[in-house]
C-alpha cells in the first residue's frame, strides 16, 4: 500500500462528505463576500474545533488567516482553498508508508486497538491487498478472548485467500503468536498478520498481554514485530486521542490506521491525533470495501475534508 489506487480521491471525498458538508454549510453562512473581521475569525476557529481539529490546530489555522486575509473580502471557495492548504501543511510531516513486502521475510505486523475500532476488518483488507500482490500471507487470531472475533477474522482470511491459525477461546495469545511465527518461518510466508485483543476495561491486563506477545515473538526474531499498527475509530471523536495516549505510551506503535472516516461529521479528529502521536498516520479507511483502506496522503485528505476537488 505504497500509493493510493486510482479513483481513491473520489472515494475519500465521498467518505468525508459528512464532515465537508458541515463545514461548507457553516462557511457559506459566515463568509459570503464580506470582509474577514475578528468576529468571523472567531466563528472560523469555533467551526474548526467543532470539526474536532482540536483547539491548537484551530488556533494556528485561524492565526494564519488573520495574517494573510484580515480585512479582505473572501468567498467560500477562497476560504476552502486556504483551509485545505493550512490543514495539509499541519499534516504533511505526519505521513507514513506501509509496505510489508519491502521488509524482511516473514514480515510481522501486529494490530492493536480497542474492540470495535475496526482492527479485524483492517487486518482483513490488508491481507486481501497483499494477496492481490502475490504475497503468501498467514493470519493469526490473537484475540483469543472473543470467539466472535476469531470467527470474523476467519471469514476475512477466507475472503482474502490467506492462511489462518487460531486456538480455542481463552488460550494464551502469546503462545499462538509464537506458534504462528514458527509456522511462517518454516513454511516461507511473506507476511504474518497478528490480531490482538482490545478490552480496555482491563487496561493493565491487556497491556501485559501485548507486551508478552512482543517478548515471545522476539525469541524467534529479535526485530519483530516489524510494524505495530494502532487502529483508531474516527467516529469516537476526541476519545481517539485518549486511546492513542494509552496505547502509544505503553506499546511501541509504529503507525496509526484511522478507520470509519465515512461514518462521522468530525473527520477532522485525524489532525489532533496525528499531532499528538509520535507515530505517523499510515492508512485511512472510508468505507467497508476492501479498496476503501488506502495510504494516508496529507494534501488529498485536507482537500477532501473541506470538500474541494483533486488539484
Amino acid at each position: 500500500m505504497t500509493e493510493p489506487k486510482k479513483g481513491w480521491f473520489q472515494k475519500l471525498t465521498a467518505g468525508l462528505s459528512r464532515t465537508s458538508k458541515q463545514m461548507s454549510d457553516q462557511l457559506a453562512g459566515a463568509f459570503a463576500k464580506a470582509p474577514l473581521d475578528q468576529a468571523k475569525l472567531d466563528e472560523l476557529e469555533e467551526m474548526l474545533i467543532e470539526a474536532d481539529l482540536g483547539p491548537h490546530s484551530a488556533a494556528r489555522i485561524t492565526e494564519r488567516f488573520a495574517a494573510e486575509r484580515f480585512g479582505k473580502s473572501v468567498d467560500e471557495t477562497e476560504i476552502k482553498e486556504a483551509l485545505a492548504e493550512a490543514i495539509g501543511e499541519e499534516l504533511a510531516a505526519r505521513e507514513g508508508d506501509f509496505d510489508p513486502l519491502a521488509g524482511p521475510r516473514p514480515f510481522v505486523v501486529m494490530f492493536i486497538g480497542v474492540n470495535g475500532s475496526g482492527k479485524t476488518t483492517t487486518l482483513g483488507k490488508i491481507a486481501a491487498d497483499l494477496k492481490s500482490r502475490g504475497a503468501k500471507v498467514l493470519i493469526a487470531a490473537g484475540d483469543t478472548f472473543r470467539a466472535a472475533a476469531v470467527e470474523q477474522l476467519k471469514v476475512w482470511a477466507e475472503r482474502a485467500g490467506a492462511d489462518f491459525i487460531s486456538r480455542p477461546t481463552g488460550s494464551d495469545a502469546a503462545g499462538l503468536a509464537y506458534e504462528a511465527l514458527e509456522k511462517a518461518r518454516a513454511e516461507g510466508y511473506d507476511v504474518l498478520l497478528i490480531d490482538t485483543a482490545g478490552r480496555l476495561q482491563n487496561k493493565q491486563g491487556l497491556m501485559d498481554e501485548l507486551h508478552k506477545i512482543i517478548r515471545v515473538v522476539r525469541k524467534l526474531d529479535e526485530t519483530a514485530p516489524h510494524e505495530t499498527l494502532l487502529v483508531l475509530d474516527a467516529t469516537v471523536g476526541r476519545n481517539a486521542l485518549a486511546q492513542e495516549n494509552i496505547f502509544g505510551n505503553q506499546i511501541g506503535v509504529s503507525g496509526i490506521v484511522m478507520t470509519k472516516l465515512d461514518g462521522t461529521a468530525r473527520g477532522g479528529v485525524l489532525v489532533p491525533v496525528a499531532q499528538a502521536s509520535d507515530s505517523p498516520i499510515k492508512l485511512i479507511g472510508v468505507g467497508e470495501g476492501i479498496d476503501d483502506l488506502q495510504p494516508f496522503r496529507a494534501r488529498a485528505f485536507a482537500r477532501s475534508l473541506v470538500g474541494l476537488e483533486e488539484a
